[in-house]
């Protein structure tokens, strides 16, 4: 009955007879109202992502309409599919706890279900690294599309964009600056309309990589949510899934190791979000490509910060795309980057930069790479004693004068230990000291959450300190501020030296030399292990249970062991110790 098969005549369900599956589906497609003439085209699947509990996404069903416009303009079917969709502040104890289900979910519906290519509909910050990781392994035609961010509101005649403004003004009213009644006020300015966060935190800055990898309709990872351009690039994206179908165009050909360099560069350039290691890490990974810190390292050191966005510098995502977007910062570093990979489109990077307009670029917000905003990359890997297998710092987001010091060890034991005694009026604490949290690592009970921003002690902050060395195996918010190292690896709740360090113990922070030392002896660590108590069991069910048994460090990105392409789980390149 049919030759090559395409649209909902691929992927048939197994009845034992090929042509009763095709005529049973086609059957049932048809009592959605579908003609035979539609059911013969190619289909384009769409994961869709809205829900209740993401405010992000509450105008995709306008989008979606913009996408399917897109596809059957362009002779496709659009057929839309949920999977789970994760709302970063709805969700406990963390996202990213459920980031690798949500990149089986998209996996897996894409393997299943007949598409000749797929749209992937994110946006709020683990759903385009999980949409990314499950396109990558399915390895079928994919574009991602992205939400868009915030526009920005008002307040006393100041400019609000969630969530770097909404960290500063609960720092002031934590330090007694303003009151509760203002705070309420602020409360309902911060964040007025659809989109991502305002500013350049992890979903904004995962769009732009996601742009600067290739996976996206160039020029489309700022327009901001509530923008008729966003509705364009939603048409556009669907006519361009549809050219996807039967191309070579696949994640495979299109994440290699040359793009992710690419991808690092604008991360360090735009003063991206810390999370974006991990998601990147993983992203790469699926296509068996490794990303090493000490590679970061040496791109961050070539690499300036060229944007200047919160929660680094002062405008937001608006102003970044009004100013020229990724493709802009993609011109200044032209000269580093790999031009010759491939794009969604069909272009090479060269040949996407060659035709970008480059007649105006507003410079108070994307600087000329001889004129950088900082010399160097916005992110910097520190290894040591404290974290052998390295650690993040945001140092374009930290204060300069913390960087080479030596500090005395302020120890929470836990997320509770710190919400406990943070703010103890008695707490033992000084300006100099440096504040570390255990147990809140990818390992830990509590799954990695945004906790490595450990509030300044309340009695700190009422005498005026801003800022303070901040040490955790946890993440940050790519909306946060402030010197805080994240990420050591390997974490407190696998055996890491970071859970030895005790209150009082001498910890030694040099960004320069790129160090993080644990100043204890090791007769006195070995000590301190030996009395260390057993590990709590692993959950007995369920998806936790999955979690414990598979999760890896973050320098592996915190993906499961058994998502790694198959050669890597037999030992390869990137293969978990």
């Amino acid at each position: 009955m049919t030759d090559a098969p395409q649209g909902i005549a691929n992927d048939l369900t197994n009845y034992g007879d090929r042509d009763f599956a095709l005529y049973l589906r086609r059957s049932f497609a048809q009592s959605m109202g579908y003609s035979r003439a539609m059911l013969a085209r190619p289909t384009v699947g769409i994961a869709y992502t809205p829900s209740g509990f993401n405010n992000c996404h509450r105008n995709f069903p306008e989008l979606l309409e913009a996408v399917k416009r897109g596809v059957i303009a362009a002779g496709g079917l659009p057929l839309e599919f949920p999977t789970i969709s994760l709302g970063e502040v709805f969700l406990n104890p963390t996202s990213l706890k459920f980031r690798n289900l949500m990149a089986m979910d998209t996996e897996e519906m894409i393997r299943a279900q007949p598409m000749d290519s797929i749209i992937l509909m994110g946006g709020c910050d683990k759903t385009v690294p999980a949409q990314l990781m499950g396109a990558v392994s399915a390895d079928r035609p994919a574009v991602q599309f992205v939400v868009g961010p915030m526009m920005t509101g008002r307040h006393r005649g100041e400019r609000l964009g969630a969530c770097t403004d909404c960290r500063r003004f609960w720092a002031q009213y934590r330090a007694g600056q303003i009151e509760a009644d203002e705070i309420d006020v602020i409360e309902g300015r911060l964040a007025t309309t659809a989109g991502t966060c305002a500013v350049m935190g992890t979903a904004s800055t995962m769009a732009c990589i996601a742009e600067a990898l290739g996976l996206m309709l160039p020029g489309t990872a700022g327009i901001p949510a509530v923008h008729a351009d966003r509705l364009r690039a939603a048409e556009a994206t669907g006519a361009l899934a549809v050219s996807l179908i039967g191309s070579e165009r696949i994640p495979s050909r299109i994440v290699t190791e040359k793009s992710v360099e690419n991808a690092l560069r604008v991360l360090l350039a735009i003063g991206g979000s810390t999370n974006a290691i991990i998601h990147l890490t993983a992203i790469a990974g699926r296509a068996g490509v490794p990303v090493s810190l000490q590679r970061m390292n040496e791109l961050s050191d070539t690499t300036p910060v060229l944007v200047d966005l919160k929660p680094t510098g002062a405008y937001y995502m608006e102003d970044f795309h009004a100013a020229g977007g990724v493709g802009a910062v993609l011109r200044e570093l032209k000269h580093l980057l790999h031009l010759d990979c491939l794009t969604i489109t069909g272009e090479t990077l060269g040949d996407r930069i060659a035709t970008d307009d480059d007649s105006w670029i507003d410079r108070n917000v994307i600087a000329a790479f001889d004129k950088p905003i900082e010399p160097q990359g916005g992110l910097v890997s520190l290894f040591g004693s404290l974290a052998p297998g390295g650690a993040i710092l945001k140092r374009s987001a930290a204060d300069a004068s913390l960087f080479e010091r030596e500090g005395r060890a302020v120890v929470f034991t836990s997320l509770e230990d710190m919400a406990a005694r943070i703010d103890d009026p008695e707490l033992d604490v000084e300006p100099h000291d440096f504040l570390v949290l255990q147990n809140a690592g990818p390992h830990s009970a509590s799954f990695m959450p945004e906790a490595g921003y450990l509030p300044i002690p309340r009695k700190l902050a009422r005498a005026g300190v801003k800022d303070m060395v901040r040490i955790s195996d946890a993440r940050m918010s790519g909306t946060a501020f402030g010197t805080v190292v994240l990420h050591i690896t390997p974490d407190a709740a696998s055996g890491g030296p970071l859970g030895l360090v005790r209150n009082g113990d001498r910890i030694r922070l040099s960004v320069r030399y790129r160090g993080i030392e644990l100043l204890v002896s090791e007769t006195e660590l070995a000590k301190r292990r030996a009395a260390t108590l057993p590990t709590p069991s692993s959950p007995r069910r369920g998806y936790a249970r999955l979690y414990t048994e598979q999760i890896m460090g973050a320098d592996k990105g915190c993906d499961f062991k058994f998502m790694l392409p198959e050669d890597e789980n037999n030992g390869n390149k990137s293969s978990p110790p």
